[in-house]
């Protein structure tokens, strides 16, 4: 009888013979189902169990303990998986140690937070679509939590498409009649005054602060379409006003350039804003938009994933992990952004195959870390504003879904919880 337990053909008497030494849940293009995969690994954690990442073995597999439990949901979920016992075991520790492959023990299974705006559409976030498919927990939190300092209880955080220079992603022109854009500047409004602030503008600047606080103190932030873009910009921008009147009651300042603290923000320098609230752009920091014209932009082509030897730089390696090298592009309300306007203290971990902007990258600001990815959703290649969320069940084995939930499960390598 093959050892490999393929998920659609497995009898049930096999899932009660006697357990083996390890489960390994290859990641290479063998894999049935690459996001539930990611799923398995999170549910281990979670029920008090360590595993090893193999990085660079089949495509970042994962090394279980074979409980009865790990196999069932393998197979509830339809994630092919091998039994393996001690001598295979050592084979493959063998096999890493004397090759560009490294094993990272994973602890603790991460307490994840998602930043969910009040007003979220369907469509609004490609992250948690991935949480719910691979069946990770997490909890919603927004300004109120933010201010409230409730970080602090959180290991990670992902963002999305939010406008944290409060423009509302300059929808002003394309969308002012639409009801949920509407309702959006109204509930947005209604929460900044409720906080003590005197319009969104002013509330995103004190919760961008927060949560590069969050970062500085040891927390993990996953940010994903605008939201890396904007985040950046609303902290060079904190002691200025970059926004227009509609969105603050007040034009820019004259003299805001010069205000402009490129010091503040995690990833980004050297970019420039678009003040004119009539126009569709927040500035130059989307490399496909920028410099295009009115209704233009660049395509969203294919990017290339670094390679990074785990034994010397294990954390982008995490990162990267994948059973391919290419992944296809995809746009967002930011895609990607220009390789000359990325601080030389970031990781550049994916560029686009022309090499003329990076579409993913990640740093460090103080005890924490940050990973930026550009655009809105690995499998809708233009993906517009009431289109219907994605069917991952239709992309089980995604090249782009699957460096979101590395991210995910990054943050169980670390050794201790960050303090504040």
């Amino acid at each position: 009888m093959s050892r490999l337990l393929r998920i659609a053909l497995l009898p049930l008497f096999l899932l009660c013979h006697a357990l083996a030494g390890k489960i390994l849940i290859p990641m290479d293009l063998t894999q049935t189902n690459h996001l539930k995969a990611y799923g398995i690994a999170y549910y281990s954690l979670a029920q008090g169990h360590k595993l090893e990442w193999l990085l660079n073995y089949h495509g970042g597999s994962f090394l279980l303990d074979d409980e009865d439990a790990f196999r069932r949901e393998a197979v509830r979920r339809g994630v092919l998986f091998e039994a393996l016992d001690n001598d295979d075991v050592e084979h493959i520790h063998r096999v890493i140690e004397t090759s560009n492959m490294e094993t990272i023990s994973l602890e603790k299974a991460p307490k994840m937070a998602v930043y969910t705006p009040l007003t979220k559409q369907p469509w609004d976030d490609a992250v948690t679509l991935a949480m719910a498919y691979a069946e990770i927990p997490y909890d919603k939190v927004y300004d109120r939590e933010i201010l409230s300092g409730k970080l602090a209880q959180y290991d990670w955080i992902h963002l999305h498409h939010e406008d944290f220079t409060g423009q509302y992603s300059k929808f002003l022109v394309s969308f002012n009649g639409s009801e949920w854009y509407m309702n959006q500047v109204k509930t947005q409004t209604a929460l900044a005054n409720e906080l003590g602030f005197p319009n969104d503008a002013m509330l995103k600047k004190a919760v961008s602060l927060g949560i590069r606080d969050y970062v500085e103190k040891g927390g993990f932030l996953f940010a994903m379409c605008l939201a890396p873009m904007t985040l950046d910009m609303a902290l060079a921008g904190v002691h200025t006003d970059v926004v227009g009147v509609p969105f603050d009651g007040s034009p820019p300042a004259p003299d805001y350039k010069q205000k402009i603290d490129y010091d503040l923000t995690l990833a980004f320098k050297d970019f420039g804003y678009d003040t004119d609230p009539l126009s569709a752009s927040l500035g130059d920091l989307d490399y496909n938009q920028a410099n295009q014209g009115p209704l233009r932009r660049r395509p969203a082509n294919d990017f290339t994933l670094f390679a990074f030897s785990p034994k010397f730089d294990p954390v982008p390696a995490m990162l990267v992990q994948n059973h391919t090298d290419v992944v296809k592009g995809f746009f967002g309300l930011a895609t990607s952004f220009p390789n000359s306007m990325i601080k030389p203290s970031v990781t550049i971990l994916g560029q686009s195959v022309e090499q003329q902007s990076v579409r993913y990258l990640h740093g460090n600001l103080g005890k924490g870390q940050f990973t930026y990815y550009g655009g809105h959703d690995p499998e809708d290649y233009t993906h517009a504003v009431g289109d219907k969320p994605t069917d991952l069940d239709l992309c089980k084995n995604s090249a782009g879904y699957r460096l979101i939930l590395n991210n995910m499960l990054y943050p169980a390598a670390r050794q201790k919880k960050h303090k504040t």
